[in-house]
């Protein structure tokens, strides 16, 4: 099964995806949010008592099924390979970058688009920022930027990852050591059972389509490629008529119940931290976890800085506040960046900037 042949196979991929994300918001997952990979690590991370926020704990069967999805649809097509190169320092810390950047945010670039597509301008105002980091990035890749090339390991080193999720999965189904939101957004979930059957399809779709946001991005300015765009705008589309249909498109700023914000200087640096990052990690938050599932050492240990970034968050009072109804009196209050988030965000910016143009590829004598 090839779906990067063609344009029509790659928006189709993405219309497949767009599909388990409109079931997903449907069944239950929060308000504009439907599958969002920062946030659900987020949620996976407070149920591993990594940070001890109570409103968003819950151990997420979409990043469960993104994994396993990834790495079944990879040994049936014999394209998984276990993979480890160098720098994984370097790489994860441009975990935790992405995490934090996407957490002042307030979601990661696929919640962008699907937050877009339910009419959140603040989403739009993101967007502006996340291009503008991946062309950041797409300039240091033009200056040589590298964290060298990745060497074929032993086979069982590349499914560590999947073991793991596959260990938190039999921890959340069968004991009661995990940690559960009784409110707020961690209490907010569609089913189990069809959480992971969702993150297995689209695990699997964004496995054979490459599917990533930043990468699409950087193909158009690189080689003015739009063939990986064609999977982000078919979800797009999707969701687009989704949100209509059932009466969540809602034009505006401040929207009450979808966990945004309108600091739009915040918005637009948050999302070019995650944008700067993903290119230089190789891959949006997204694609690391695709990339873990079939073998890459390298997106495994960008993936568990992004858990830490999450649990940083958390601990630190990093991340942003979404606007809100007081439920006393029935005021709106307007989302935020706590000022430990508007200082991370730019420190995370300037690493990104140190990391770009501190490590070339050495030229051959």
């Amino acid at each position: 099964m090839n779906l990067s042949d063609s344009k029509k196979k790659l928006a189709l991929a993405g219309v497949v995806c767009g599909l388990v994300a409109a079931c997903l918001a449907f069944l239950g997952n929060p308000a504009n949010m439907a599958f969002c990979i920062a946030c659900f690590i987020r949620d996976t991370a407070g149920a591993l008592g990594m940070h001890q926020a109570e409103a968003v704990q819950y151990a997420r069967p979409e990043i469960i099924g993104l994994v396993l999805g990834a790495f079944l649809i990879s040994v049936a097509t014999k394209e998984y390979r276990s993979t480890a190169g160098s720098s994984p320092m370097t790489r994860f810390v441009l975990g935790m970058i992405i995490m934090i950047g996407a957490l002042v945010f307030l979601g990661c670039p696929l919640r962008m688009v699907i937050r877009m597509s339910a009419g959140d301008l603040n989403a739009w105002v993101a967007l502006i920022g996340f291009v503008l980091g991946v062309a950041t990035g797409v300039f240091a890749l033009k200056k040589g930027f590298s964290l060298g090339r990745a060497y074929v390991t032993n086979k069982e080193s590349g499914a560590v990852i999947s073991v793991i999720v596959v260990g938190i999965l039999i921890l959340a189904l069968c004991t009661t050591l995990l940690k559960s939101s009784t409110a707020g957004p961690g209490s907010v979930h569609a089913p189990i059972i069809a959480a992971l059957i969702g993150g297995l399809v689209f695990g699997a779709f964004a496995q054979k389509s490459r599917m990533c946001f930043a990468g699409s991005i950087r193909d158009i300015i690189l080689m003015k490629n739009f063939d990986l765009f064609s999977v982000i705008a078919g979800l797009f589309v999707v969701m687009l008529i989704f949100n209509v249909a059932t009466g969540r498109f809602v034009l505006g700023f401040d929207t009450p119940g979808v966990i945004a914000h309108s600091e739009h200087i915040w918005n637009i640096l948050g999302m070019y931290a995650v944008g700067f990052a993903a290119v230089l990690a190789g891959g949006c938050p997204l694609r690391q976890l695709i990339l873990a599932g079939q073998g890459s050492s390298d997106s495994a240990v960008t993936v568990a800085g992004m858990f830490v970034g999450a649990a940083l968050c958390h601990n630190l009072g990093l991340a942003a506040s979404g606007t809100a109804l007081n439920p006393e009196t029935q005021e709106v209050v307007a989302g935020a960046v706590p000022m430990n988030g508007k200082i991370a965000c730019i420190i995370c910016i300037a690493l990104c900037f140190v990391i770009a143009f501190t490590n070339r590829r050495k030229e051959a004598k």
